[in-house]
């Protein structure tokens, strides 16, 4: 993980370098491979599920009115799909214990 505290796409590549045996361009690839595999599901409207991780849901959301709040002004907020993940209850035990 980097110093930040952020796991990203260059360490997941080192872990499976590490721990597979791939090489790094290998590692790397095979990570993008997943990632874009994932994205094409949620762009098809698909859920993503990861067992023992969590749950990646697109949930749709209708048009409702919202409230500027600078000016009070009311102003109507568009229907949009948004991206939520729950975690499993697995996760939710491993990082609570922590």
């Amino acid at each position: 993980m980097t110093g930040n505290g952020t796991l990203t796409r260059a360490d997941l590549a080192e872990s499976v370098n590490r721990h597979i045996g791939l090489s790094r361009a290998e590692a790397a690839t095979l990570v993008e491979s997943i990632l874009e595999h994932m994205s094409a599901a949620l762009e098809r409207g698909e859920n993503v599920k990861i067992s023992s991780f969590g749950t990646f849901v697109l949930r749709d959301k209708t048009q409702r009115m919202g409230r500027n709040p600078k000016t009070g002004v009311e102003v109507p907020i568009e229907p949009r799909r948004v991206l939520t993940f729950r975690a499993s209850q697995t996760m939710r035990d491993k990082v609570a214990s922590v």
